[in-house]
């Protein structure tokens, strides 16, 4: 395929031919015989994004589920519409936040006040604890012994189920979903590849994913990262990531275990990725890394508050950040109300990151917050809650440099990847030159996504490129 007339990232206005997967050639260029040529009459050329932090199996279960959670549902009311579903069997809703019922966190009574008749599970927003009604706990029950994590009071269960979806999935009997209807829909924000961060992903889900990619069913190119058994399994269509730690500060590991894990995964070739989401999760970290040493490429994901102090040691340590700018337009509002006035200035930066040194990439935590990364970018450069409140306005990106978080490698987020003749022809076409969608950072202007020189995503809703007629070899 030629690609004409496209004002390509970082080389500006020129031809691309795509031959073999990769960029063949780029500049002022004729169509060859028998060549698709697709006019883009302006509009940018990418290299196609990278989600560097993203959950495919929830993501996929979290598209067959009821949201539960704001902004879709908000109180009481709300809630008992969204869970008055027909039918019978299983109903799994997601998203769900405390804010919903005035603070509270319903028990299994409760809930069943709101669905009586048929088993329900609610996840939390944080995907750490799900909400069980009656009917719910006592089919689980039935198929496994408790856990655990089942939450007792006075003798009793009260549905309130936390860190226990292995449990979950086993009683269950499910299998993990399959991936082609989110994978369409990431090809569509211009996403062509990812990398999944569940700490679970163990040998058993690298299998499944390599399946969905034999098959075709998942497009993008795809980095696993998770446990330390991933590194005994012969990578097939997919690439070995980091070692994924993932911290809760009311449970935190024995310090000298969890260095143990770290020099572990570092013995692997492995740089290793923490999930920070408190303060306190972040100190542990650092104390962590300053003790077990640490490996090109050791990333902190999310960094959701962070002192000038600790930016400073996480630069001083040569950290990586993998950042989540949607959450400030996403949950902005709750944070205000929830989190101490005093750390609001702490919450998720950006520009000290960078102006600290540190590579920085971007990813979605999905779905635990929407994939879409062109709102991602739009909040990072406007810093604004849903409300239209700012949150550090000083910590916001340029377009270009919001941009860029989804430009990084996913093995080197200190490396840019670029269009050139040689690399694998990845590719996000915009309906419109750069100049005006900086303005805009709307996946609304995804005009067509490639995929190792493969078309897998062409808006029709308004074509923006012309098919123009294959040149016959004779003419």
């Amino acid at each position: 395929m030629l690609i004409r007339n496209a004002e390509v990232w970082g080389s500006g206005l020129q031809d691309v031919r795509i031959a073999d997967g990769r960029i063949a050639a780029m500049g002022t260029l004729q169509p060859s015989p028998n060549e698709t040529v697709m006019d883009a009459r302006g509009g940018t050329l990418l290299p196609g994004l990278h989600d560097h932090h993203i959950h495919l199996a929830g993501l996929a279960a979290d598209k067959a589920s009821i949201s539960c959670g704001p902004p879709q549902v908000t109180g009481p009311e709300a809630l008992a519409r969204a869970l008055r579903q027909p039918g019978n069997g299983w109903i799994r809703g997601t998203g769900f936040h405390e804010s919903v019922l005035d603070g509270a966190l319903p028990d299994a009574k409760a809930l069943d006040r709101l669905v009586p008749h048929r088993p329900l599970r609610l996840q939390h927003r944080t995907g750490r604890m799900w909400l069980l009604n009656s009917m719910a706990l006592e089919d689980l029950l039935s198929r496994a012994a408790p856990p655990k994590g089942l939450e007792r009071q006075g003798g009793q269960f009260t549905g309130r189920l936390f860190d226990e979806d292995a449990w979950l999935r086993t009683a269950l009997g499910s299998q993990p979903p399959a991936l082609g209807d989110i994978s369409h829909d990431l090809a569509a924000f211009g996403i062509t590849g990812v990398t999944d961060m569940s700490p679970r992903n163990d040998p058993d889900m690298a299998r499944h994913f390599a399946r969905q990619r034999t098959e075709g069913t998942l497009v993008q190119s795809l980095v696993l990262a998770g446990a330390l058994s991933l590194a005994e399994t012969a990578p097939e269509g997919w690439k070995l990531g980091p070692l994924k730690l993932h911290l809760h500060e009311a449970a935190l590991p024995g310090f000298e275990d969890a260095v143990a894990f770290i020099r572990a995964g570092h013995g692997q070739g492995r740089p290793l990725a923490v999930h920070c989401v408190t303060e306190v999760e972040l100190v542990f970290t650092l104390a962590l890394l300053e003790e077990a040493g640490t490996l090109p490429g050791d990333r902190i994901e999310h960094v959701s508050i962070a002192s000038p102090e600790l930016v400073a040691r996480m630069a001083a340590l040569g950290l990586n950040a993998c950042v989540q700018p949607h959450f400030i337009a996403e949950r902005g509002d709750r944070y205000l109300a929830d989190v101490e006035p005093r750390d609001h200035g702490d919450l998720y930066r950006l520009r000290s990151l960078r102006d600290a040194g540190l590579a920085m990439a971007g990813g979605s935590d999905a779905p635990y917050g929407r994939p879409d990364p062109w709102a991602a970018m739009a909040a990072a450069v406007s810093r604004r809650t849903s409300a239209g409140i700012a949150i550090g306005p000083d910590e916001a990106l340029t377009p270009e440099e919001a941009l860029g978080l989804y430009l990084a490698d996913p093995l080197d987020l200190a490396r840019q990847r670029a269009i050139a003749p040689g690399e694998a022809a990845d590719l996000c076409l915009l309906s419109r030159p750069w100049a005006e969608a900086r303005e805009r950072l709307s996946s609304a202007d995804v005009a067509a996504t490639w995929i190792s020189g493969k078309l897998v995503h062409q808006r029709v809703d308004e074509p923006p490129c012309e098919r123009l007629p294959r040149v016959d070899a004779a003419s």
